[in-house]
């Protein structure tokens, strides 16, 4: 649904996007993450056929962003940092609008706006000013505005950067629905949690070029090692020896706490468990230990630095 080949984009002597290669097939949700001016916004733009590529080529929907710019931008939604909202207008209005630009039936129109008003919490302020609007009802609104002519493809720039967390929970949801749909996301977010929550992809950009890209769990296994699980015990095991499956080794024990790094855990973690029991230790809990994938994102940043 989208792919780009050496996808860069230059300004002046500076590539703010320098060989960007992206594959995100239908109903995927890939999110881009880095620093402010690593390039995500520029990409974004590109693969909306708001900037025109220095060099490469990049496909939306079937569609060629600079050869084909009017069926790249009807087939795709977009919520961008800033917003554009006309405050003037109220909600209603400004869905209207909207739903006019992009040539909707007018019945289908009507439909569209009052089932997305609804489903955003924002039927009783429809006919309100957007100036009277928080900024959380404003982000919500926005994200109508993109979903407006249900696209194949969304694009989204940190799209619950200052909601409630109601209403983040919502837009979540919203975003896990459309997957459902088949749709294609990408989302450039600061938020970690909700990057890994959402996403099936990551890629991570760095000065204009993706350093490393994968599934959470691939790039957690790739940067941090072999997973690590901890089994807590009733009470300290005071000299008990066991015998450690092969490729599980003991990093720490503290407190009737016992951490293994293990290679392969679908293999050796029944086997594990079985020898703490059979030597007798009384497990009260055996679980992953979680990693965040803000170590990940750390981890790559740190390698990308200094090698």
């Amino acid at each position: 649904m989208i792919h780009t080949e050496d996808l860069s984009k230059q300004f002046g002597d500076f590539w703010a996007v320098d060989g960007v290669n992206l594959d995100v097939r239908p109903g995927q949700v890939l999110a881009l993450l880095g620093q402010n001016g690593a390039g995500k916004t520029t990409t974004v733009r590109m693969l909306t056929s708001v900037l025109r590529p220095t060099r490469g080529s990049a496909r939306v929907a079937g569609y060629d962003v600079v050869a084909q710019p009017e069926r790249v931008r009807a087939a795709v939604g977009v919520l961008t940092e800033q917003h554009g909202l006309y405050l003037r207008m109220s909600g209603l209005e400004y869905l209207e609008y909207f739903g006019r630009v992009y040539r909707l039936p007018d019945a289908v129109r009507r439909q569209r706006c009052d089932e997305l008003l609804d489903y955003f919490g924002l039927a009783e302020a429809a006919r309100q000013p957007i100036g009277q609007y928080s900024k959380g009802m404003r982000q919500k609104l926005a994200i109508a505005r993109a979903l407006i002519h249900s696209p194949q493809v969304l694009l989204l720039d940190e799209p619950t950067s200052a909601m409630d967390p109601e209403s983040a929970h919502l837009v979540r949801q919203s975003i896990a629905g459309l997957r459902a749909e088949n749709r294609t996301i990408i989302i450039c977010t600061h938020n970690l949690i909700e990057a890994e929550m959402l996403a099936d992809h990551i890629a991570i950009i760095y000065r204009g070029r993706i350093v490393i890209s994968g599934t959470a769990d691939a790039l957690k296994r790739d940067l941090l090692g072999p997973p690590e699980y901890e089994a807590c015990l009733q009470r300290p095991r005071r000299g008990v020896s066991f015998d450690l499956p092969a490729g599980v080794s003991l990093v720490d024990e503290t407190d009737g706490r016992l951490r293994f790094r293990v290679e392969d855990p679908p293999m050796a973690n029944p086997l594990l468990l079985r020898r703490l029991l059979e030597a007798g230790l009384e497990v009260v809990s055996f679980q992953e230990v979680p990693r965040p994938l803000e170590q990940v994102y750390l981890a790559a940043m740190q390698q990308v630095r200094y090698g």
